[in-house]
């Protein structure tokens, strides 16, 4: 059989980049759940009516059929390309079981039809939070939500040596009400126009913004707002001070204003106003948050989010909501695959436990299982051989110590060899577990 070829957009990591990602997600999993949030999982197909109807993404959208399907049953089913459109189906499907305001966390696999490319993949892990509530949900959840992601992000810069990042905030509010303070009758239009600032430039979205219908004074005030930016308020009075008014306007620039106040004192320098950030999905309807990883700008966004008020209603209660979506495989996959992170070993086991010969296996066996009771990974050797060829077999999987009979254990990297309790010895801290290192 000839050797398989790997099919682009679907990266699959090696052992030590898999426990690389397996750390990651500990450490984010667990602040999740110092944050409140709770765990839940979805179906990983929806309806295509669905999935279709959220923004410009039906394109890219994986449909799932059966092979010998009816007619009838054709493309009734897609994967989902994101976790908020499943949760919004979850919440109104269980919403007499849930107490609201609705604190989770879900990651999970998603997939999208997208051309691959570096930061880009067809099969992505994504982890998202949000906080969902019925009819309303308040205001400083939107402060919330992004310091929740800044203390995810710092923590796995200060433990496990991923770049630091910044975060960038707009209003959906602050932009439409300004669009409308102009005159302009479909802000989604201008949205999506300045949503492409970063990749193709002002002038390029000036252009785009006259083909669209906006006269050359609009598309000059649209573009000249979305070239402010600030880590600070005083992108208030910037605002103000191109001359446009409107109610919308007023209550985006305060609700932004108040995160940045708020942020700022929480997290200095690492959160900034944008007002080019728009966010491609039109279900957002206030606050909007992209990640920038320091040294990989490049990649654009690795985390995103916002404020979403009628993403979900059943017709009787709508379900507000606000939420922040990390793209781990994003994160992960470029550095990982420039052995800018990688693992200290790529096997859990500390310690092979070494086998004489097969009369002698179940004693080893036993030794293992007292070691494993105390939480230290282990492994029986495959085969009884000589005790080189053993150690040889422990350096070729990364495994530091070789334990030898009932109470000798060997540091295979100095060559010290010290007797020891198999009730009571303990590995170094450093070596108990796989780590994450830098490059």
């Amino acid at each position: 059989m000839a050797r398989p070829k790997p099919i682009s957009g679907f990266p699959e990591f090696l052992p030590a980049g898999r426990l690389v990602e397996t750390r990651v997600l500990d450490v984010i999993t667990a602040t999740f759940e110092l944050h409140g949030f709770t765990p839940i999982e979805t179906r990983a197909v929806e309806p295509l009516t669905q999935l279709a109807r959220k923004g410009e993404i039906d394109k890219e959208i994986y449909v799932v059929r059966r092979l010998h399907a009816p007619s009838s049953e054709a493309d009734e089913l897609g994967l989902h390309f994101d976790l908020t459109v499943p949760f919004a189906r979850y919440v109104l499907e269980n919403a007499g079981h849930l107490a609201f305001p609705f604190r989770r966390y879900q990651v999970q696999k998603v997939w999208r039809g997208e051309r691959p490319q570096e930061g880009r993949y067809r099969e992505f892990t994504q982890a998202d939070i949000d906080i969902v509530g019925q009819d309303v949900l308040a205001a400083h959840h939107d402060v919330e939500i992004p310091l929740v992601a800044l203390d995810v992000f710092g923590k796995l810069h200060r433990d496990l040596g991923l770049p630091p990042v910044n975060v960038r905030v707009n209003n959906r509010k602050l932009s439409e009400g300004f669009y409308r303070g102009l005159g302009i009758e479909e802000p989604a239009v201008v949205l999506q126009c300045v949503d492409k600032y970063e990749k193709i430039g002002p002038e390029a979205v000036t252009e785009l913004l006259t083909k669209a219908g906006l006269t050359a004074a609009q598309a000059a005030k649209c573009v000249a707002l979305a070239g402010i930016s600030s880590e600070d308020e005083s992108f208030v009075e910037q605002v103000r001070a191109l001359g446009v008014e409107h109610e919308l306007l007023d209550a985006g620039l305060e609700e932004l204003a108040a995160l940045v106040r708020v942020a700022r004192a929480s997290e200095p320098g690492r959160v900034a106003a944008d007002l080019k950030i728009a966010r491609g999905l039109d279900y957002y309807t206030g606050t909007v948050y992209e990640t920038l990883l320091a040294g990989s700008e490049k990649l654009g966004s690795v985390a995103s989010g916002g404020r979403y008020d009628s993403l979900a209603s059943d017709g009787k209660s709508t379900f507000p909501g606000v939420g922040y979506s990390f793209g781990i495989t994003r994160i992960l996959a470029p550095l990982i695959g420039r052995g800018v992170l990688t693992a200290s070993r790529a096997v859990p086991s500390a310690v092979l436990v070494a086998v004489d010969n097969e009369e002698t296996r179940e004693e080893a066996i036993a030794i293992a299982r007292r070691l494993r009771a105390r939480g230290i990974a282990c492994e029986v050797a495959p085969r009884a051989d000589k005790y080189g060829r053993q150690i040889r077999y422990a350096e070729r999987r990364g495994i530091p110590f070789v334990w030898f009979g009932a109470a000798s254990v060997k540091d295979i990297r100095t060559g010290e060899q010290v007797d020891a309790d198999a009730d009571a010895w303990m590995p170094p801290e450093n070596d108990r577990h796989p780590r994450v290192v830098t490059a």
